[in-house]
């Protein structure tokens, strides 16, 4: 049994118990008094979940929160790519702003899922487990991830599947005339798709029971270590940042909650749920679900006016990923396999893949790095080593949305008409090494690399984007000499 087997079956009695506990939806009755109503509409008792045998509630809930750790990552990495797809000189001017408005609430939904991401790593701190900074990659074959990770170009397929991982089961199974086009939609494309309404249900009736994880492992004194809405929100609560539009187009409202007790760790795994699918439609703050099935609608009526004559995206590559130029030059009469006609190949392709990727593994280790660093008055010179880190990790967003910008119009391969795309290559390790002086130093040895890569790149004759480079580079140069200062402290 491997890995991810034996993974899936320590989870799969969740999908037992949700099948088990599975309440029959009866119509709301009118007339009755509250009374009658209720006993007419009587369900049976939820039976609680039972921890497996091998597990102390503890250990079986970090289990589960390292597996949605994985998700909230995998889902972010998804949306950023397929937000990042949209655009390109054929959407006829009617509908350029629509278009717009949806790559913003795309990219939003993204930033709440990266908030999501932080918050369970602070659920992981506070109950003293080790963090996650993973993710499900290709090979999927483990309950509660949604559908098998891809990264896709913004067609109304792909949509589907957003719309279907974020929906709640009362209206999946609904006779909504959208919803069942959902649903068909999305089996079509995986054989077993999933929500995660049980996994999130079954996470918070464990972690408030004291039976299953005691008071004393929740530990306040981690509070500094964790991320905090003043340090990672910049300004995005309840859509304060930004003009409002409307209810779909407001700013996004990223929650990262510091926690200090048990009720703050169920707070914040509710609140995420909450975000996710949402209770209440048409509620001032729609949910993950809402504004993707917002979106579905929309290009639906788009596609009906045009008569399907409708492309809002660029014409990316299914899952890219940086190969080697000279099988650009090779001549096959063999068809290409699935892998290969997502192969970057073209010289200035590849490289902008790597260099993407180099500063995607750097993005993760700056944001592993802050949860080791406290947020005292540690100064070193003019700066703390935390406020250097959290200031890396947006750069790094920043960089990472101007990288894509870039791949997502330069061509596959000389002779492809398909666009490359952002990699997101997962790192070989998201382990940070041990001691500050060599965490400091695996930062410092990938900013090398990338400065590598950067000069490589603007050696090219055709290079339109040598003044994004050379900003990069004096960026590095500053970041580089702040990182030797703290090297320099650390061996002191």
């Amino acid at each position: 049994m491997d890995e991810k087997q034996l993974k899936k079956s320590f989870m799969d009695p969740i999908l037992e118990w949700a099948r088990a506990n599975q309440k029959p939806k009866e119509p709301r009755l009118k007339g009755l008094t509250d009374s009658a109503a209720t006993d007419a509409v009587a369900e049976p008792e939820e039976m609680p979940f039972v921890v497996p045998r091998q597990f102390t509630g503890k250990d079986y809930i970090t289990m589960l929160l390292h597996v949605d750790a994985e998700i909230e990552h995998g889902l972010m990495l998804q949306y950023l790519y397929s937000a990042y797809s949209i655009g390109g000189p054929q959407i006829p001017e009617t509908y350029r702003e629509r278009v717009h408005n949806w790559k913003n609430i795309v990219l939003g939904i993204a930033k709440e899922e990266m908030g999501h991401f932080i918050s369970v790593q602070n659920v992981l701190k506070i109950i003293g487990a080790p963090l996650n900074f993973g993710r499900e990659s290709y090979p999927w074959d483990v309950p509660f991830y949604p559908f098998p990770f891809t990264l896709e170009k913004f067609t109304l397929r792909s949509l589907a599947k957003y719309v279907y991982a974020e929906a709640p089961a009362e209206w999946l199974s609904s006779d909504d005339p959208v919803a069942k086009e959902i649903n068909e939609t999305v089996h079509a494309q995986a054989s077993d798709p999933h929500t995660v309404g049980a996994l999130f249900k079954v996470l918070l009736q464990l972690i408030q029971d004291p039976d299953v994880i005691s008071d004393d492992a929740f530990q306040p004194g981690t509070y500094p270590y964790q991320a905090k809405f003043d340090e990672w929100g910049r300004g995005y609560t309840g859509g304060e940042r930004g003009s409002v539009k409307d209810r779909f187009t407001r700013s996004p409202d990223v929650l990262v909650a510091p926690l200090l007790s048990r009720d703050d760790a169920y707070n914040a795994l509710e609140q995420i749920a909450e975000q996710g699918e949402g209770d209440e439609l048409d509620s001032d703050t729609p949910s993950h679900f809402e504004r993707f099935l917002f979106i579905y609608n929309d290009f639906k009526a788009i596609l009906k006016e045009t008569e399907g004559r409708f492309d809002p995206a660029y014409n990316v590559a299914t899952n890219p990923f940086a190969g080697d130029p000279d099988h650009a030059g090779t001549a096959s009469n063999e068809p290409a396999d699935e892998m290969e006609q997502n192969e970057i190949t073209s010289e200035e392709g590849i490289l902008w893949a790597n260099l993407f990727d180099t500063r995607y593994r750097l993005l993760l280790n700056f944001l592993a790095h802050s949860f080791l660093l406290d947020n005292g008055n540690n100064n070193v010179g003019s700066f703390t080593p935390r406020g250097l880190i959290i200031n890396s990790t947006f750069g790094e967003m920043y960089n990472l949305r101007s990288l894509a910008t870039i791949l997502v119009q330069t061509p596959l391969s000389k002779k492809s008409r398909l666009m490359a795309g952002p990699p997101f290559t997962s790192p070989y390790s998201f382990d940070l090494p041990f001691g500050e002086h060599n965490r400091w130093r695996l930062h410092r040895d990938l900013l090398v690399a990338s400065g590598n890569l950067i000069e490589s790149l603007k050696a090219l004759k055709t290079q339109l984007h040598s003044q994004y480079l050379n900003a990069l580079q004096e960026i590095d140069r500053k970041l580089l000499e702040a990182i030797a200062q703290l090297m320099q402290a650390e061996l002191a």
